[in-house]
């Protein structure tokens, strides 16, 4: 599968652009804030509806405009077919298949799937839960599609709705407190319902992730051994003894466990939400015990073991390699280009040409103000 063409309206800082792309290396050279990473984060938005780069969809709308349109036409066994999302910061967006409107735009999920490394990635293993929550959430959404993404969502409603209540009973207090208990209950239910099945396609996942990230490590770092590398879920209580079908009692009964310390604290203390992956390089902790190079590998390694598990599920994904090697030394620059040289299409942007290596010199189009120009070979 790949991209063989991109259309943009008012996305980021174009008006239009019209993009062929092909099969294999492709790179995108041009200084910073020249519109280089648009390009990208236009396609990798299409594959999650969501970016890389920002958490909400208002920068991502051309100031001055209402909405954007991403459009792309996507060939998967030589069938072709067009893909577009329209974005509408503050209402609902759009999506269409070969301009036939989806009934939800979550539905496009999955028709396209992509694998971002970036600059931030190091967050992965030196940044707060959150970044790792999003890794894992961003992935089972790739790989299990609208289903994931609807559970998600509906948690997340959940979350809010049981968050004003507990936050609304600190406030009251008394009486008042206590007759909302009961309402509190419901919600209670909805939480740990969904919350167990996000808690357990996590599960599933790291499972699967862990023999895929191990061999990704000892190629990107070299002379490491195959166990070195290992991620562990941590869920926001302890799940030792709990097997799979009793997850959504074992979270009811730790909620009921904590009551007085939600309705203390106005918040919702047990759930996915507060959640942790925890990378580990033999007997230690990757966060704070391991190299800035040992955390680079293993970040590296996490990307890499994604794009394995996907291509296991089906279509090899369009791998998305954003200014990232600026940050990595030759040897890791090296290593990178080579594992992933075979991928069915690889995009690249960097700042100059040297940035990437002689691996993964492909077509090549440069961006300078607002222009995206292709250079003859």
């Amino acid at each position: 599968m790949y991209v063989a063409h991109l259309s943009l309206h008012d996305f980021r800082s174009y008006p239009v652009l019209e993009v062929d792309l092909e099969p294999g290396v492709t790179s995108f050279v041009g200084r910073n804030g020249q519109g280089k990473t648009n390009i990208v984060e236009a396609i990798d938005y299409l594959s999650r509806l969501s970016s890389h780069r920002v958490a909400a969809d208002l920068p991502l709308v051309r100031q001055g405009a209402s909405q954007a349109i991403v459009r792309a036409a996507v060939v998967r066994d030589e069938r072709r077919a067009v893909l577009e999302v329209e974005i509408n910061p503050g209402k609902s967006n759009r999506a269409r298949v070969n301009r036939a409107q989806l009934p939800r735009a979550r539905e496009l999920l999955g028709l396209v799937r992509t694998v971002v490394f970036a600059p931030d990635d190091l967050a992965l293993v030196k940044g707060d839960p959150t970044e790792r929550r999003r890794f894992a959430d961003d992935l089972l959404v790739l790989h299990q599609g609208a289903r994931y993404a609807g559970t998600r969502a509906d948690y997340d409603r959940v979350l809010k709705q049981r968050n004003t209540l507990l936050k609304t009973a600190r406030v009251r207090g008394g009486a008042a407190a206590e007759t909302m208990l009961s309402t509190l209950e419901v919600w209670d239910e909805r939480l740990a319902r969904l919350g167990a099945e996000i808690m357990g396609s996590r599960t599933r996942l790291v499972d699967d992730l862990n023999p895929l990230l191990g061999k990704a490590y000892e190629a990107v770092a070299r002379g490491a051994s195959r166990d070195d590398a290992v991620l562990g879920y941590k869920p926001s209580f302890d799940l030792s003894s709990v097997e799979e079908p009793d997850l959504e009692q074992a979270m009811l009964a730790e909620i009921a466990r904590r009551r007085k310390d939600e309705l203390d604290r106005g918040v919702s203390l047990v759930g996915p939400h507060r959640d942790d992956l925890l990378g580990s390089l033999g007997e230690f902790p990757v966060k704070g015990y391991a190299s800035h190079g040992e955390s680079w590998s293993f970040a590296l390694a996490m990307r890499l073991a994604s794009y394995e598990l996907l291509r296991s599920t089906g279509d090899d994904p369009v791998l998305i390699l954003d200014d990232v090697f600026a940050e990595l030394d030759t040897g890791r620059r090296a290593q990178l280009a080579d594992l992933v040289a075979g991928a069915e299409q690889v995009l690249v942007t960097a700042a100059v040409p040297d940035d990437i290596p002689e691996g993964l010199r492909g077509r090549r189009f440069d961006v300078a103000n607002g222009e995206v120009t292709p250079v003859d070979a």
